[in-house]
């Protein structure tokens, strides 16, 4: 739980209970294990404050947290700047190191997005970042078309076609993350392509992802990609562009209708 607030109006320091795990946590060590002890607890104080369980205002006292995890403190300070380059903390002279709420958060990032993607903000995440692919990918594919890059997109749609058809979810992530990355790629544009990581964050977070209606790799999705990637092959920039589209808003209406109610 979020601590609660000081009555002098102070900011809230968190107490770190070893018995309070909140769900992220096993999640966040999971994926940490091998990393060492700094990815143990930057992942794990980054998907509590993402999760909402440390609440924006709060400070996080690195003795405590040392504390808590076992660490030495230089590892404390270690996690503690990475959550600062993603604005998720910021240290403030006699108060300490406060959580900052979302509107600081990078939230381009590829580890903050894994962070959200396991949290209640996930259908927000996507919705969010589907509308920003829909500014950005069409515009991708009208630069790519005809280019030599196009066939890489090309060669991405037909596994996913393949994968689909063989019902193997794994084969298919992995030929979607390659479509959208080439497809940025073949762009030209040096900021395209660096926004392929956060696709590719993004894609990943799906697998977390219970419902049938969004995890179905299907025939008609792979279907659409083939399509626009025929287009980009043929140098046809309207089709292209139209059919990444179709494509992108597809998935956004999908997580939209999916998406619990408020």
């Amino acid at each position: 739980m979020a601590p609660e607030p000081r009555e002098n109006g102070a900011p809230d320091r968190v107490p770190h209970d070893r018995g309070q795990h909140d769900r992220g946590l096993g999640r966040a060590l999971g994926r940490a294990h091998g990393r060492g002890l700094h990815g143990h607890v930057l992942d794990a104080l980054g998907q509590r404050i993402v999760d909402g369980a440390i609440a924006p205002g709060s400070v996080l006292r690195p003795e405590l947290v040392a504390d808590e995890f076992g660490v030495s403190r230089s590892v404390v300070r270690e996690a503690l700047r990475v959550l600062q380059s993603l604005g998720l903390v910021e240290p403030r002279q006699r108060v300490g190191t406060q959580v900052l709420g979302t509107g600081s958060w990078e939230l381009l990032a590829p580890t903050v997005i894994r962070w959200r993607g396991a949290s209640p903000s996930y259908f927000v995440q996507q919705r969010e970042l589907l509308e920003l692919r829909l500014g950005v990918e069409p515009v991708a594919a009208a630069l790519a078309s005809g280019t030599p890059g196009a066939h890489a997109v090309l060669d991405a749609a037909r596994d996913m076609l393949d994968a689909s058809t063989e019902e193997n979810s794994r084969a298919y992530l992995e030929a979607d993350v390659r479509f959208h990355r080439a497809l940025l790629t073949a762009s030209g544009n040096a900021v395209f392509t660096h926004f392929a990581g956060t696709v590719e964050a993004l894609l990943r977070t799906r697998t977390s992802e219970s419902r049938d209606t969004i995890t179905r790799w299907t025939h008609d999705a792979a279907a659409r990609h083939l399509a626009a990637a025929e287009a980009l092959v043929a140098g046809d920039v309207a089709a292209a562009s139209a059919a990444t589209t179709e494509l992108v808003r597809v998935t956004r209406d999908e997580f939209i209708a999916e998406a619990p109610a408020d």
